[in-house]
């Protein structure tokens, strides 16, 4: 009766080893050793995954009862995950993407720039974008200490800030001979202009006709662009679409400068979306009689015609002289014109932008700024110069037809923000348009195309 009692469970391992242990029978040691070795290991192997998978578990801060987001998790390091994660870190990080390039910023004596701020229109007049964007670029994410990893070389020379006394027009006649001085003394104290011969060093030309570094045309084509410039980068107003000497050189069309201050203070008085009490408005020099003293013909004659043909027109609201409130009456128009002047480019196509006014552009072949980022043909009207005359049949039908989309679309706030230079770059904000527009011409930079000609003598 005793032999049919059941053994305890948590003891069957140790007595059936026990049983099998019977002395004087020698096979049955041997197998006995090998069971008693197997299941050894076995207790072992199975102990230790045991632990190993527990502490797995309780240690994985990923073990959160999983959402239908998670269900990606197992390629949550790859590269599949960097790019969403950067444009959505875009809103703190303020140049999302724009942040592996980098920008070095030449430190060169005051008289090459700060010095010229002694005149306070300097930093907010028309061609004030030579020093926003100078500063902007010194607190930029971009911008490196290190020239060594630098991709482009940023040469801050004001050449536009110097005004005559007179008419109040930018003086540039120094502006050849100051970034000659500037490039001379940047290829002595850096090795970096030598080896790439300045084909990735950015200069800024905010003026009529660029980088020919002249505020009349027929000038600026016989002086050509600086043969030392020839290799680089100009960031300028002045654009067309066919084949001109002034932009002969790797170049990025940017916008004139606007105070975004200025901007903000005349919005909160005038609304965008407000009323708007100004039919069609130009307020600039038209000349009654045009051919100046050069036997130039000022706007090719286009303000003349305007000033003939619609200065009596009730419609148009036209006026010849400078005025404080001149912004007021932007936001109070519907149309804004914007012909010519010496050059095809005008600070009232920003003007206009920025405060709601639908644009008029005369100026034939114009090429306009950060065209990815602006649909200048959804926020604008282009009339050719010839058609001048015309400027009254063209706008009512205008009116009667789809101005309401067009103004829609002007009011859109990344239209405005791209056309605005910041203290600091914001993204999509005009400065931040040229560091796309540079980003898009990194093939000019000397790291990055050392690294292209290894993988290419690697292959």
């Amino acid at each position: 009766m005793s032999e049919q009692k059941k053994t305890p469970k948590g003891r069957v391992f140790y007595v059936g080893m026990k049983l099998l242990q019977k002395p004087g029978n020698k096979p049955l040691q041997e197998k006995n050793s090998f069971f008693h070795t197997y299941y050894k290991w076995v207790l072992w192997l199975s102990l230790s995954l045991y632990f190993f998978t527990s502490y797995l578990i309780t240690s994985n801060p990923n073990t959160n009862t999983p959402t239908s987001r998670d269900t990606s998790s197992h390629v949550s390091n790859s590269e599949s995950d960097v790019v969403p994660r950067t444009i959505m870190d875009s809103t703190t990080n303020t140049l999302g993407v724009l942040k592996n390039m980098k920008v070095f910023v030449y430190e060169l004596p005051p008289k090459y720039n700060t010095v010229w701020l002694a005149n306070k229109r300097c930093g907010n007049h028309l061609f004030a974008s030579e020093v926003a964007i100078h500063r902007a670029l010194l607190t930029s994410e971009v911008r490196t200490f290190d020239p060594y990893e630098a991709d482009f070389f940023f040469v801050p020379v004001y050449v536009s800030c110097n005004f005559s006394a007179v008419n109040g027009f930018p003086a540039i006649g120094h502006a050849r001979a100051l970034i000659s001085s500037a490039v001379n003394l940047v290829s002595i104290e850096y090795p970096f202009w030598n080896r790439s011969k300045g084909s990735d060093h950015v200069f800024v030309a905010s003026h009529d006709f660029g980088a020919c570094f002249h505020t009349l045309e027929h000038v600026a084509i016989a002086e050509g662009i600086p043969q030392i410039l020839k290799d680089s980068i100009v960031l300028q107003t002045f654009g067309v679409n066919h084949r001109h000497p002034c932009q002969e050189v790797e170049n990025v069309v940017i916008p004139p400068y606007v105070s975004p201050e200025s901007v903000r203070r005349t919005l909160e008085n005038f609304p965008m979306k407000g009323p708007r009490d100004i039919w069609a408005f130009f307020r600039g020099k038209m000349e009654v009689h045009p051919k100046n003293i050069s036997g130039r013909f000022y706007s090719k004659r286009v303000r003349t015609e305007i000033w003939r043909k619609f200065n009596g027109d009730r419609r148009f609201y036209l006026q010849r002289h400078r005025f404080s409130g001149y912004q007021l009456e932007v936001a109070r128009s519907v149309f804004c014109l914007c012909p010519l002047g010496w050059a095809p480019w005008s600070p009232r196509l920003v003007e206009s932008v920025a405060l709601g006014c639908v644009p008029v552009i005369i100026a034939d072949g114009i090429r306009l700024p950060f065209p990815s980022a602006v649909n200048w043909s959804e926020i604008s009207l282009t009339v050719a110069e010839r058609e001048v005359g015309k400027l009254g049949k063209i706008l009512e039908r205008v009116a009667a037809t789809n101005l309401s989309d067009i103004q829609r679309n002007l009011w859109d706030p990344r239209t405005r923000r791209a056309l605005l230079f910041n203290k600091e770059v914001e993204e999509g904000d005009a400065t931040w348009q040229v560091l796309v527009s540079l980003s898009e011409k990194l093939g000019r930079s000397y790291p990055r195309s050392l690294v292209n000609g290894q993988l290419e003598s690697d292959t």
